[in-house]
């Protein structure tokens, strides 16, 4: 029961919470302090007992590890001398000579060389298939390790789960955006609870109050992370109650509120549904109301003049200084995508109307906005290059001022012929030129790019695969900030040094990614041909969160061991790759009625003046 003191949650009653917790013989009370809002879970410490859940999943496979290696090859020999012995006995019993000795192959022209050569080509195929099962089958044992328990039951996975590392910092937690591979590649295999568990309990955290040096941000925020935590229930030591701590910024680097947990998390909502079958969970009036929450946040009326998403630095995977304040790609195709997703969910009713209406212009001017002023080809750029600036007018070309003096050296050696993608950022007098690797990728997923456009940019990274891929998949950013624009945009972070973490460095999650986007585009070689290289280094290197240096050869200076989205986006990768119909799940198709609005949008001349219709105008006062 609430005290009349707690915070009530604004939508969700206990009773329809306890659904959460149907099957599991559980009815844990749900407190709200004014002070700390947490859930609590009684339990007495004198009957507790905690498992080791870990011993549940292991690997059976890896069991002859564990054996010693030479006595294993002694043992071999012998039973080869054995076996060696018997057939010469054999053959001298029977007068038989090795030079009567013939093998009989079915094929008369077959010779020994031949034979030898397919045997060795057979062999080496065979053992390259065992060792990537190997690889999967290590890598379902460390993501079922990272599983965390609340109240008994799955609720997300932890971000790194290396037994050696002695500072832990923040990645004993569950991070929204870290988990999202991993609920997918739970899904992909059958397994629903933890996902849906993770959906409604981080529901829960949305509705909380959060607030900073006296100042709350909008309602419908999602927390960056949630720990469980197990403390004394009231200062009784023999009485513990269970607790879900959520982080919506407040401790992370730089105070900053991750835009993105919100926008994945309707994601995967629509993954769960769409794998499940299970569309019961999305149709609760809870889920219905988180889903409005993080709408109304989002489309919020502000100063801003563009419809793309105005955020501040570090308010998504690259949560750090790095320049990519304003309007990010990152951000606009997660916004994209979620906006779809969301409209596909919402239940039709009354207080639904205008939200839709909303919702659906955003979809058209976002649109419309990235694919026009977001897209660089090698036409595009030579545009840019002879742009006229100080264009005061409505028919203006150049409508940000772009200066063509910003076009970098490198851009224009490295852009492709053939290839094309969307730039990083766009900003009134200035255009981020750097790719990144993760908004051009969902941009192909979600149908933000059009198909020309999307075969574009998987065109451009087979060309430029070996800075992109290289010796492991996939960069974040390309090219690295170096020098003076290094120290000015990122504040000269050590971490963040040049073609390391999220400056120019490797990340092996994004693979999952990349595997979506090909599988849309019909083009599963090129995933395909990165997991192969993935594969060579990933395992034996101890699933590292990044890799640094231009072409990934070192292991990230502090990256973590066992990173659980690098694992679970490699699972991912090869369950779609396997059984690539899966991933209809996570892809937006392109809606008619907006592909027709967009043709008129872009039909029209962008010289044409206001006000030349002749038609009647209309005033609204």
């Amino acid at each position: 029961m609430m005290g009349a003191s707690d915070t009530v949650l604004p939508f969700l009653s206990g009773m329809a919470y306890n659904n959460l917790c149907s099957g599991k013989n559980l009815a844990p009370s749900y407190q709200i302090s004014p002070l700390k809002p947490h859930f609590r879970h009684k339990s007495s410490s004198k009957n507790m007992h905690f498992p080791n859940r870990l011993k549940f999943y292991h690997c059976k496979c890896q069991q002859g590890a564990d054996s010693n290696s030479d006595d294993l090859n002694s043992t071999w020999i012998k039973d080869s001398i054995n076996k060696s012995g018997e057939i010469l006995s054999k053959m001298n019993t029977n007068g038989i000579s090795f030079d009567d000795l013939h093998i009989k192959t079915g094929k008369e022209n077959f010779t020994e060389q031949d034979d030898k050569l397919g045997s060795s080509g057979a062999h080496k195929q065979t053992s390259k298939t065992n060792n990537a099962q190997l690889i999967e089958e290590e890598a379902w044992q460390y993501l079922r390790e990272s599983i965390v328990y609340y109240c008994g039951s799955p609720v997300g996975t932890i971000a790194a789960n290396d037994p050696s590392d002695t500072s832990v910092l923040n990645y004993d937690q569950v991070f929204i955006r870290d988990f999202i591979p991993s609920g997918i590649a739970f899904l992909l295999n059958g397994e629903y609870e933890i996902v849906r568990n993770f959906i409604l309990h981080t529901l829960q955290l949305q509705s909380w109050e959060k607030t900073m040096d006296c100042h709350s941000p909008g309602q419908g925020l999602m927390p960056a992370s949630f720990k469980v935590r197990t403390v004394p229930l009231d200062g009784d030591e023999s009485v513990t109650e269970e607790v879900l701590d959520p982080d919506f910024g407040e401790s992370a680097i730089g105070r900053v509120a991750p835009v993105d947990s919100g926008l994945w998390w309707i994601i995967l909502l629509r993954a769960y549904g769409k794998c499940s079958g299970d569309f019961s969970v999305q149709e609760r009036i809870d889920v219905q109301t988180g889903i409005k929450m993080i709408l109304k946040l989002c489309l919020a009326d502000g100063f801003d003049m563009f419809p793309t998403l105005l955020v501040t630095d570090g308010s998504c995977m690259i949560d750090r200084r790095m320049g990519i304040h304003g309007h990010p790609l990152e951000i606009q195709a997660l916004f994209y995508s979620a906006l779809l997703c969301a409209r596909e969910m919402l239940t039709p009713e009354d207080g639904s109307a205008d939200l839709l209406r909303a919702l659906n212009n955003r979809l058209l001017a976002l649109s419309f906005h990235i694919r026009e002023y977001y897209w660089i080809d090698m036409k595009k750029l030579n545009e840019i290059y002879r742009y006229n600036t100080e264009e005061y007018s409505y028919d203006a070309v150049n409508k940000f001022n772009i200066y063509p003096d910003q076009i970098s050296p490198w851009l224009v050696e490295w852009i492709s012929e053939k290839g094309g993608y969307f730039i990083g950022n766009l900003q009134p007098a200035h255009m981020d030129f750097r790719f990144f690797s993760l908004g051009n990728l969902w941009s192909i997923v979600s149908s933000l790019a059009t198909w020309g456009q999307s075969h574009a940019i998987l065109d451009l990274i087979e060309a430029k695969w070996s800075d992109l891929v290289a010796d492991m998949p996939l960069k974040i950013c390309y090219p690295a900030l170096e020098g003076q624009e290094w120290a000015i945009t990122t504040g000269s972070d050590p971490k963040n040094t040049p073609w390391s973490y999220h400056n120019g460095g490797s990340w092996p999650t994004l693979i999952w990614q990349l595997t979506v986007a090909c599988i849309k585009m019909g083009r599963p070689e090129i995933a395909a041909r990165a997991i192969e290289v993935l594969e060579k280094r990933i395992s034996k290197e101890r699933w590292p969160e990044y890799y640094d240096t231009k072409k990934a050869r070192f292991i990230g200076k502090q990256a973590r061991l066992r990173q659980t989205w690098s694992i679970a986006g490699y699972l991912v990768a090869k369950q779609l790759i396997a059984k690539p119909e899966a991933a209809k799940c996570l892809m937006n198709d392109e809606d008619a009625e907006l592909v027709n609005a967009l043709s008129s949008m872009f039909g029209h001349s962008p010289r044409r003046k206001r006000g030349s219709s002749k038609g009647p105008r209309t005033y609204i006062i």
